[in-house]
């Protein structure tokens, strides 16, 4: 067991493929963004099973191994393990559960966290549960000397997840695990959730998972991508949710829309495996005009008046822009022709309100074993080791 463990993961940007990529095996590309969540895992005294501190909570919780799961001591505020701590706390429980059930002991262990995904402890959009959920994986991981490959990595991460909520699509956890440019699809994860409770963690991580797709795509070329922030934060889950009530979700609309995103995004990833300019661009208005013809039907409120005014701005710029994510809020992008000027794209947003993040896409994880998710027809898990996922970043 190591002393001192620490593992780090990024945020992500959705670049196409929002709202239908909830449906198992409907596409999307996503992409990792050099802003980290970070997690140190150490031995921790013997007073408590697990220790956690953030520098989103201010001050440690000390838990305890229960009945139901991971439980605030006596005499500790019990809302942050069901709170802001919940999918470190998942992520705990999710590595112990596969200990235990390899008859592998649980060491006392200490989680440090530090978030760069948050401006003034506010969210930006930018995936902070996902990176938070990956990188305690990774850290507990090779703190207890356990040997897993990347996607059985991702496949602990989004199962850590699915304990919480079985609702996001894992989208934004396939890239804080492969970074770079990421094709996703994803699988049924109530399916993973009810297998969860039946068979355990270790019976779920080594079956095969029918839709799931996560492969590596290749940067655009002849274009960089800006980062907006509409300036108020959203909640994905809530608008998730709100969705599936809403009667423009329903029937023709719904099946037309995901029709229609399944083709987008299909164009997107052939533009960037064909280094397509232009083509590229068309797909990213393209998935701004569904996105703004799903809130037309349903009346989510996906695209706000900041959002709409930064996808404006960055077109009378010459760039393709669009919402990131599930709108209501948070960031949208820019992809600006590299003959364009980024400093007028950044004047024009800052005047309009939008605040300009400076982030850039990550390269991609080094190791080529295991890095596409396993789909049915399966092969047999590697247990390879993979390399540090400090990666420089790439325009």
């Amino acid at each position: 067991m190591a002393a001192l463990t620490t593992r780090r993961a990024p945020g992500k940007l959705m670049v196409a493929g929002e709202y239908a990529v909830l449906e198992p095996g409907r596409p999307a590309i996503v992409a990792a963004v050099d802003r980290y969540v970070t997690v140190t895992a150490s031995t921790a005294a013997e007073e408590a099973d697990v220790v956690i501190g953030s520098d989103l909570l201010g001050h440690e919780v000390r838990l305890r191994r229960g009945p139901q799961g991971l439980e605030a001591l006596p005499g500790q505020d019990p809302a942050p393990v069901r709170g802001v701590l919940v999918h470190i706390v998942s992520a705990v429980e999710t590595i112990g559960q596969l200990r235990t059930e390899r008859g592998l002991g649980l060491a006392p262990v200490r989680l440090s966290v530090r978030s760069d995904l948050h401006r003034a402890g506010v969210k930006t959009g930018l995936g902070s549960s996902a990176a938070v959920t990956v990188a305690s994986i990774r850290a507990l991981a090779d703190h207890y000397g356990m040997r897993l490959s990347t996607d059985d990595r991702f496949r602990l991460a989004l199962l850590a997840g699915v304990r919480v909520d079985a609702g996001p699509s894992g989208a934004d956890l396939a890239a804080s695990t492969w970074q770079g440019w990421v094709a996703y699809r994803s699988p049924d994860r109530q399916a993973l959730l009810n297998d969860l409770h039946r068979h355990g963690v270790t019976h779920t991580l080594e079956r095969p998972w029918a839709h799931v797709v996560a492969r590596p795509l290749p940067p655009p070329t002849g274009l960089a991508l800006h980062v907006g922030w509409s300036g108020s934060p959203a909640s994905t889950t809530a608008l998730v949710a709100d969705l599936a009530t809403r009667p423009g979700w329903h029937g023709a609309p719904r099946t037309r829309f995901l029709d229609d995103s399944e083709q987008c995004v299909s164009a997107a990833e052939r533009a960037l495996r064909g280094e397509e300019t232009e083509a590229l661009l068309d797909a990213v208005r393209t998935a701004r005009s569904l996105l703004t013809r799903l809130d037309a039907e349903t009346s989510l409120g996906i695209v706000t008046a900041p959002l709409h005014r930064l996808c404006e701005v960055a077109e009378s710029c010459g760039a393709a822009a669009k919402p990131s994510g599930a709108g209501g809020g948070d960031c949208g992008i820019a992809l600006l022709p590299a003959d364009r000027s980024a400093e007028l794209l950044r004047r024009r947003w800052t005047a309009a309100g939008i605040t300009p993040l400076p982030l850039r896409v990550t390269a991609g994880v080094a190791d080529d074993a295991g890095r596409e998710a396993r789909t049915v027809p399966d092969v047999p898990p590697s247990r390879e080791d993979t390399p540090d996922d400090r990666t420089p970043p790439q325009g």
